[in-house]
């Protein structure tokens, strides 16, 4: 038979008890926000396109059109505004509600050359026409503004809120163009 010998346990350090709730409470905090975040771009799916709209109207920031065009100013501009006859040059990345890019100027090769109108969504119009040279901004377009209730390239669902964060990188006149527009050689939407 074995004797089991006793070991004195020390007293827990003062502090180690705090410490350890506060190790607890990280990995709890840490599960939620893992949670939450991989579940938003279900929940902003999941949203109509008027409730995603309102709530995204509320954030610090965010300016609503009257057309219902929402956009943010990301970087400011110092230079002209493109007129709707203007072909502008451009960095662009399309998103869906939930992350998910559906086109972006990287994907085609780099700035993309595209008229602000002619062929164009309207909201891509109308928010082209804000910037100034130089700037950069996120549109958030409800679905008569962008793509509606057709959808586009079997990447945008039908009555998809869209998201464009758009850098102006320079203005060119109506006669430079040939350029493809969104949907044509370029831009693939």
């Amino acid at each position: 038979m074995s004797e089991v010998t006793a070991v004195p346990l020390r007293p827990i350090a003062k502090g180690s008890l705090v410490k350890l709730w506060a190790g607890v409470a990280i990995v709890i905090a840490a599960g939620v926000g893992t949670a939450y975040y991989g579940t938003r771009s279900q929940v902003a799916m999941a949203q109509t396109p008027e409730d995603f709209m309102k709530s995204n109207g509320s954030h610090s920031g965010v300016v609503t059109t009257v057309s219902g065009l929402q956009y943010q100013v990301l970087k400011e501009g110092s230079g002209p505004r493109p007129g709707p006859n203007d072909i502008v040059l451009v960095d662009y990345d399309g998103k869906l509600v939930n992350g998910e890019t559906f086109d972006s100027s990287a994907k085609q090769g780099g700035p993309a050359p595209l008229p602000v109108s002619g062929g164009m969504i309207p909201g891509w119009s109308e928010g082209m026409q804000l910037m100034q040279q130089g700037a950069k901004y996120r549109f958030w377009m409800p679905p008569q503004l962008a793509f509606g209730e057709r959808g586009a390239g079997g990447k945008i669902p039908p009555n998809a809120v869209t998201i464009f964060d758009v850098t102006l990188i320079a203005i060119a006149p109506p006669q430079a163009a040939g350029m493809g527009g969104m949907g044509g050689a370029h831009g693939g939407m």
